[in-house]
């Protein structure tokens, strides 16, 4: 593990690029809709109902992490958030992410599910939750 001497954050990675706390949270989400709000509370809470979270604040998008990247909410609209799931192998066959793309040059694939209601956070995104917050602590 390595901590930054900055921010404080730790990192499997020595070194790890990261934004350092250049953001706060209240400046990611100045602006944005009541409703979307909500439902980024709503994921976070049900995160922490998991395990542990970090929530770290970035200039386009908000990381939640354990030890490393359990998943990045991406944007905050009207009435949705986008949220990306990265894993090491492509789960084809859900019903949530709308999308996977892997990352070019790696065995990454980040998995894209957009929440329109609380309620989205079923069983099945619960589950990937989970997976994600194994892999990644």
């Amino acid at each position: 593990m390595w901590t930054c001497s900055v921010c404080k954050r730790e990192f499997s990675k020595t070194n790890q690029s990261h934004s350092c706390n250049e953001r706060s949270l209240a400046d990611f989400l100045k602006g944005k809709q009541a409703y979307s709000i909500g439902l980024f509370d709503h994921f976070v809470k049900e995160y922490q109902r998991i395990g542990k979270v970090a929530i770290h604040p970035k200039k386009s998008m908000i990381t939640i992490s354990g030890k490393s990247g359990l998943a990045h909410v991406t944007q905050l609209g009207k009435d949705f958030i986008d949220i990306v799931f990265p894993f090491k192998e492509r789960f084809e066959d859900n019903l949530c992410f709308v999308k996977i793309k892997t990352v070019p040059g790696t065995n990454d694939h980040n998995h894209y599910f957009r929440m329109y209601f609380e309620e989205d956070i079923n069983e099945e995104v619960l589950g990937f939750m989970k997976l994600a917050y194994e892999m990644g602590n």
